[in-house]
This record gives C-alpha cells, sequence and structure tokens, in this order.
C-alpha cells in the first residue's frame, strides 16, 4: 500500500467507524444508577444536594422556603488510552489486523464510565458526600438528628438504589466527550521518531456522589431479613421538614458473588420449603462486575 495523506485519512475513516459501532453497540448499566450531568469549567458545585421542598395549602402570601446550601464540587480529570500502529503494517496491507484492538477503545471508552460509577459506589463506606459524612453511614444530619442509609457488616457489601427519579445517588460528569483522535503526520514525533502512527482516545470526566436518601448499602449477610430491614429503614427516611421522602427501593445492585444470594430473595417466586416468597420481584436485581 503507498502512505499518503489521501490513504492516512481513509484509514483514520475507517478505525473512527469501528470505534463508533463498537461505542454505540456496548451495554453498560451505570446511567441507571448515576445522574448524567455537562460540565462547564475545571469542575462543578453541586450547591442544590441535600434540599428538600414540601407543597403546603396556599394560605395568605407564599412562604418562601429558605434552603441551605451545600459546597459540595467534583473536580473533571482527564483520561486517555492510547495504541500505536506499526507504519510497515500499513504499508504491507497489513492494517486489518488492529480492527479488534481499534473495537476495543470503543468498547473501553463507553465503559469507562461504569468503571467510575460502580468504583464509586464501592468506596461509598469510606468517602464523603455533601453533608460532610461517608456516604454511607449511620448519622447523616438530617433535621435536628440524624439518620443511617448503612448496616454494619464485615462482608460482601450490596446496596438498595432508587432509580426512579432524574436525580440519582451518584453524578457522573462530562466536561468533554470521549473522542477518536490520531496522530499520524509525517512531521509528528512519533512517526518521525517510531514509525508508527498513533490512534487514541481521550475524555474529560468525573464521578461524585448525589444524594445519599437514594441509596442504602449494607456489608451484613444478604438474607431476605436483613434486605427487608434495609428496604423499611430506606423508606422510613425523612427530610429536614420532618416529612417523608416517599423513597422508591427499585433496584438491588449486587457483585457477582452475590448473585445466586439476591435471586434466591428478589427473583425466585417460591423459597425453599415451598411458600410464596413475599420478596419476589420487589426489586430489579442489578449484577456489575465492577463490584467484585
Amino acid at each position: 500500500m503507498i502512505i499518503n495523506k489521501q490513504t492516512l485519512s481513509a484509514i483514520f475513516k475507517a478505525f473512527n467507524t469501528l470505534f463508533n459501532q463498537a461505542f454505540d453497540s456496548a451495554e453498560v448499566q451505570w446511567n441507571k444508577i448515576a445522574m448524567a450531568t455537562r460540565s462547564t469549567g475545571a469542575s462543578e458545585t453541586y450547591a442544590w444536594l441535600g434540599k428538600t421542598t414540601q407543597f403546603r395549602e396556599w394560605i395568605g402570601d407564599r412562604v418562601i422556603q429558605n434552603l441551605g446550601t451545600h459546597d459540595y464540587t467534583i473536580k473533571n480529570k482527564k483520561f486517555e488510552n492510547t495504541v500505536g500502529v506499526d507504519r510497515d503494517s500499513i504499508e504491507d496491507d497489513g492494517i486489518g489486523v488492529y480492527d479488534p484492538m481499534i473495537k476495543q477503545l470503543g468498547m473501553d471508552s463507553k465503559e469507562h464510565p461504569e468503571s467510575l460509577v460502580f468504583e464509586l459506589l464501592k468506596n461509598g463506606f469510606s468517602q464523603l458526600c455533601y453533608d460532610g459524612q461517608y456516604f454511607f453511614d449511620t448519622d447523616h444530619p438530617v433535621g435536628d438528628g440524624s439518620a443511617s442509609n448503612m448496616q454494619a457488616g464485615a462482608g460482601e457489601a450490596w446496596y438498595i438504589i432508587d432509580t426512579s427519579r432524574s436525580i440519582k445517588p451518584l453524578i457522573f460528569q462530562t466536561r468533554r466527550d470521549y473522542k477518536f483522535v490520531a496522530k499520524n503526520k509525517d512531521t509528528d514525533e512519533n512517526v518521525f521518531d517510531r514509525d508508527e502512527y498513533v490512534y487514541g482516545v481521550d475524555a474529560r470526566v468525573s464521578a461524585g456522589y448525589g444524594l445519599w436518601q437514594l441509596a442504602y448499602g449494607s456489608k451484613a449477610p444478604l438474607t431476605a431479613a436483613n434486605y427487608e430491614a434495609a428496604r423499611t429503614a430506606m423508606r422510613s427516611l425523612k427530610g429536614d421538614n420532618g416529612k417523608p421522602l416517599n423513597i422508591k427501593t427499585t433496584m438491588l445492585v449486587v457483585a457477582p458473588e452475590l448473585e445466586s444470594a439476591a435471586k434466591k430473595i428478589v427473583a425466585a417466586e417460591k423459597l425453599d420449603n415451598g411458600a410464596s416468597n413475599t420478596n419476589f420481584n420487589t426489586t430489579e436485581l442489578m449484577v456489575s462486575s465492577y463490584l467484585a
């Protein structure tokens, strides 16, 4: 193959098509438990986190609800994933051997938010959220008291999530989308010095904690009793004004190690003794390898 500007342009277009096809076809779960937001700067401050409002009967003038604000900031980070293609491979018509690598770049790019979001969930017992407490904690400040969104224990963690709202318990923030780029000019250092064309992806993104009230974390054994206690505690949460938050427990999220136990609780119609399972279909089950 003769290497010229037209040839390199055609190769980039072909690679870009492969990248986009793989990106579009990759399946992800992060967007069920995390809210996607757009960033316009180096970081974003989510001052509205923790605000609660309540309807009241309109008698006389409106009552303005003076709500406290928080200073929870998520800083954007730069990420990249890059591969090199030997010039000789192009010259010898061997460019096709790189197709799987380019497709993998597309899949990696689509799945990268998955790794950030689920790693955040996994670390929720030791990282702070907007109120200065660990995301999963026993004493989140609420009004004049406190509330818990966790069960203590020493086992594999499992989680119950409210996915019914536009606001989610986690946040995935994008400043610059994942973009496929190339360094394939003769004057580029990689071509001139190493006889290698470089193709890669970069993005500016980050992840952070949203509303702790929409997630419940447990390290207690995943049993029907503990599951029921967690759902009850979560649905009993109230806001600063003392009114119920009307939390929905829509999803049970587990690592692969707990999949079997989770299925017995929410996916089996009958118990081992043949009795009806009252927890059947009470939540959707999500299994993520990123929690392993």
